[in-house]
């Protein structure tokens, strides 16, 4: 089989458009396109979605390819439209951020009959197309339990976030980590380096032992690939949390816990919406409560404490009863971004703007 990315070009497929005849595709399986930015094996992000298309490969009536190590550019406007014209796809997931606008809409003008259901985009009624639709989950319930204990486990008071871009969704995870730390210890500090990207494990690496000689003593990550960060934590003696999928092996040592994704919960219910011939799901997100997230196994090393005072939160977050972002919260340049008596529930759509790092947080965005 042809590359999907030269496909088109080779073919002259892309003359076919939007007049390509779907409907008769109806009869056959429904044949899913999943979409990665890196290497399905990478110990992270990519790894997170792989893991759960392999569920959704065992659905009866589905057909799942895939295609791996996609930029977030043009190319993957290629890779859609050759799943679509190459594969009969009529549902796709590209599940890198940076797919969204202009990619992801671009190919959902042109195929208005092919649902495209993106990961981590925001999905606006009167302003996206119908066919499109955005998931997400809100794992940083998962960082907060994380940075809670990370709190009780640091013994210098620092921590440190290695994070590749400032988005929305990356900042709500070093908040709520830093925020779940201070719950145990208002003092504590959390250092934050961007890298700039989201797999460049080389700057990675100095990013973690830059923050391991300024004297952190817990590293976690919000990158596509956390094992280069976990793994030099490991050989320096350093403790982390771990992100997307668990890196336990990589670190029987140090590794505490982490946060990771249950994207097999949201794939679920579209490609069953999809089946059942259900409009498009335009907009779906879950945390702890709902499946969509969930908490690496402790490690070995963590205390009872911590352990008690994060399943007592994990409990509250269960039952609905606990809220991570509630006022009074200052960012780090001394602003009220959150005033006394205000809760931003996680559902609020004002968190999926967030563009700013709390107090405590020795970082700028």
């Amino acid at each position: 089989m042809k590359n999907r990315r030269d496909f088109l070009k080779l073919s002259g497929a892309a003359a076919l458009g939007a007049a390509f005849p779907l409907d008769l595709l109806a009869a056959g399986p429904l044949t899913v396109g999943f979409i990665y930015v890196g290497a399905r094996d990478d110990f992270g992000y990519n790894q997170s979605h792989a893991q759960a298309a392999a569920i959704i490969k065992k659905m009866p009536g589905v057909k799942v390819i895939e295609e791996e190590k996609v930029p977030e550019t043009v190319a993957v406007q290629k890779t859609m439209e050759a799943m679509i014209q190459q594969d009969g796809a009529t549902l796709l997931f590209p599940t890198s951020f940076g797919y969204f606008d202009p990619h992801v809409l671009k190919i959902a003008e042109k195929y208005p009959k092919v649902r495209i259901a993106h990961c981590g985009g925001l999905w606006t009624a009167g302003k996206h197309p119908m066919n499109v639709g955005s998931f997400f989950g809100y794992i940083e319930e998962c960082e907060y339990l994380s940075g809670v204990v990370a709190g009780h486990m640091s013994k210098s008071k620092k921590l440190a976030f290695i994070a590749a871009k400032p988005i929305p969704q990356v900042l709500r995870n070093i908040n709520a980590f830093t925020l779940g730390a201070q719950s145990v210890d208002p003092s504590i500090t959390c250092h934050v380096i961007f890298t700039g990207d989201w797999s460049l494990p080389v700057k990675e690496a100095e990013a973690a032992n830059s923050l391991i000689d300024q004297g952190c003593d817990v590293i976690t990550c919000h990158v596509d690939g956390p094992k280069v960060i976990v793994e030099t934590a490991e050989k320096r003696g350093i403790m982390t949390t771990g992100y997307h999928a668990s890196q336990a092996s990589l670190a029987p040592k140090g590794y505490l816990t982490g946060a990771e994704w249950n994207w097999a919960t949201p794939y679920t219910e579209i490609v069953k919406a999809t089946l059942e011939g259900k409009p498009m799901i335009n907009f779906l997100r879950g945390g702890l409560k709902d499946n969509f997230v969930k908490m690496s196994p402790y490690g070995a090393a963590v205390s009872a404490p911590a352990k008690k005072k994060a399943d007592d939160i994990k409990a509250q977050m269960l039952a609905g009863k606990f809220q991570i972002f509630k006022g009074p919260i200052k960012d780090n340049k001394g602003n009220t971004v959150i005033p006394a008596g205000t809760t931003q529930v996680q559902t609020d759509v004002a968190l999926e703007k967030m563009n700013y790092l709390v107090a405590g947080v020795v970082g700028q965005v």
